[in-house]
């Protein structure tokens, strides 16, 4: 891959995990009004399922594939993140929410190397270190550690298994039909906790915010589908670090936090890690 290519993969990455954090931002905006994370979550996997249906080119003969245990695993560990990021996010700076969440590399790394039989490689092994190093500067474990810190790592732990449970159904699924499995699981396995709830109040700006966190989540997730058809999940998985910076600047601009300098060190560290190991993927490309 050249290296016109690999920035134009970035951009596209760029956007797409921007798009993300723009989701999550109204999602936080939503919680800040009292919205239950729940109903947050669900509203966001369904909206989502609704988007995408219509370009998944499902088939009447792919609906038994979506009954399949993994493809029921994948979608519930994906549902489980998004309701404890959710949660996490309704009392915690998004920065450190994401800082936290990027256990999820170092869980996928683990995961693969027993589950998978994948080999490790010292180099990719150092530079999860670090971002592991860069977690717990952010998280601060026994310093002080908040409730919401704990379920930004609780869904960081379900990204990274989610992660794995994606390479198990990897090529026996084509990518659209993952999307909208895990929508649509999701939705299922969301319902009870958020229509059992109760209702917002259906102002303009709580509607506008409960679309801007699905329309935001969905369309950033569909880009990194788009982005794993044109160059390899290991390649991709580096470049999602820079949510990091997203994630940040939407802490400063939009809700006027700012990390502390643990957390800075943390979240540079985090960077590194993924800069690191986006370099050694493209070397040996």
């Amino acid at each position: 891959m050249t290296v016109q290519d690999l920035s134009r993969l970035a951009g596209l990455v760029f956007v797409s995990v921007t798009l993300i954090v723009i989701g999550d931002t109204c999602g936080k905006l939503l919680g800040q009004r009292g919205v239950d994370p729940g109903l947050i979550a669900f509203s966001r996997f369904l909206i989502g399922a609704f988007v995408i249906l219509p370009i998944s080119g499902l088939r009447l003969a792919e609906l038994r594939s979506l009954l399949q245990w993994r493809i029921i695993l994948r979608g519930a560990l994906i549902a489980g993140g998004i309701f404890s990021i959710l949660t996490a996010l309704k009392t915690e700076p998004i920065a450190d929410v994401f800082g936290a969440f990027f256990i999820g590399p170092v869980v996928a790394y683990v995961l693969a190397i027993i589950l998978l039989g994948e080999r490790p490689t010292l180099g990719r092994s150092l530079f999860l270190a670090v971002g592991f190093a860069g977690v717990m500067l952010v998280v601060k474990p026994g310093f002080g550690m908040r409730p919401g810190i704990g379920f930004a790592l609780l869904a960081g732990t379900f990204y990274g298994c989610f992660l794995v449970a994606t390479r198990l159904v990897a090529n026996t699924v084509r990518p659209r039909l993952l999307l909208l499995s895990q929508l649509v699981v999701g939705s299922a396995l969301l319902a009870p906790f958020g229509l059992s709830v109760p209702l917002p109040d259906p102002s303009t700006a709580t509607l506008l915010l409960i679309l801007g966190s699905a329309l935001g989540s969905a369309s950033g997730n569909y880009l990194l589908v788009l982005a794993n058809r044109r160059a390899e999940a290991s390649l991709i998985a580096p470049l999602i670090y820079t949510q990091l910076v997203s994630a940040t600047l939407a802490s400063l601009i939009v809700f006027r936090d700012t990390p502390d300098l643990f957390a800075l060190v943390g979240l540079a560290l985090i960077l590194l890690s993924g800069a690191g190991s986006l370099w050694l993927k493209w070397r040996a490309s």
